[in-house]
């Protein structure tokens, strides 16, 4: 399919709101190769994003956002300190629908280049996500996971993962240790986007000014919106966010860091399985390297292992490759 230019795109913005009168369209910038997309400027001074879903799991996403973002009234927007894409109108096209919706000023975040005082702020940012009530998740029939239902997830990821026999023993060892630790699942579910990485954050300096991506919305495990950011290049920033998080929220799960690193961790586990499902070679192979190279890094580990006392959150470099690359997360996993 032969991409859409700006005024094209334009065009269409025009259909999907009506009134609205386009000065200017210019290609927008890291929206993905699944998505046409650009940015408008109106007549009346408002700055507009148009979005044009490419294949069927973009368009899967786009219609997830919405939802969610749709549950994101004007009373829990108040709540957040950031900016949230407000969609403005949408219109059908070849079997699909464009959206267009407000522009949130700010550049997206970079993992490699995530500062501590960046940190600090996005680690405010995902508290004030928890703290929402869940009646924003659960008015909308969006998924409510209870305590349980997130670590038999994970029980199930282990298992099928090692139906494989491509998961090296040490791992699964370390893996159902930390699935049979009561105490590691002892936490209060809370209101989680599910799927947050360093691009979901729009930033001007050091402060959070957006979020994109509400695709996943859930209640579930809060380690879930902060395990990403253990793939940092500087190992100060994950330890700053947690901090930031835990004074932000004025409650402290000591077992969070150990979870988000579970949660890491099983990502690699994913993505393996994500490789056998498509039968591709390349993404299995990639997989098991990723994962022979965690072993290498925590085999033996007294000081981090998995089971056992709370430690402060640590670097994982798997994970900042995956999400580096933009791979996909569990296929249909919501927690």
């Amino acid at each position: 399919m032969v991409r859409r230019s700006p005024l094209t795109l334009a065009a269409l913005a025009t259909s999907a709101v009506p009134g609205l009168a386009v000065t200017s369209a210019a290609p927008l910038g890291g929206t993905g190769g699944d998505v046409d997309s650009a940015l408008l400027t109106a007549s009346d001074g408002r700055t507009l994003v148009i979005r044009v879903p490419r294949t069927p799991a973009a368009e899967s996403e786009q219609s997830a956002d919405l939802v969610a973002v749709r549950a994101l009234s004007d009373g829990v927007r108040a709540r957040l300190p950031f900016g949230v894409p407000r969609m403005v109108g949408q219109a059908p096209v070849d079997g699909t629908r464009a959206i267009v919706s407000e522009f949130v000023d700010g550049v997206p975040v970079r993992l490699g280049e995530l500062t501590p005082g960046l940190a600090a702020s996005i680690g405010r940012a995902i508290a004030a996500i928890h703290a929402l009530p869940t009646n924003v998740v659960a008015d909308v029939g969006l998924p409510q996971l209870r305590a349980i239902d997130v670590m038999r997830e994970a029980v199930t990821t282990l298992d099928r993962a090692a139906a494989t026999g491509l998961v090296p023993a040490g791992l699964l060892q370390r893996w159902e240790l930390a699935a049979d630790d009561a105490a590691l699942w002892q936490f209060t579910p809370t209101v989680v986007n599910g799927a947050l990485s360093a691009s979901s954050f729009l930033s001007v300096g050091d402060s959070v000014t957006g979020l994109l991506g509400w695709a996943r919305l859930h209640v579930g495990d809060p380690a879930r919106d902060l395990f990403w950011l253990l793939g940092a290049d500087d190992s100060e920033v994950p330890e700053v966010a947690f901090d930031a998080y835990h004074q932000a929220r004025g409650v402290h799960d000591r077992d969070i860091a150990r979870r988000a690193t579970f949660a890491a961790e099983l990502e690699l586990a994913r993505w393996l399985l994500h490789g056998a499902d498509q039968r591709s070679t390349e993404i299995v192979d990639d997989a098991v390297g990723m994962l022979h190279a965690l072993l290498d890094r925590v085999g033996g580990d007294l000081v981090n292992p998995l089971a056992g006392e709370a430690t402060a959150p640590s670097g994982m470099a798997e994970v900042d490759e995956l999400l580096e690359r933009g791979v996909p997360r569990g296929p249909g996993s919501a927690a």
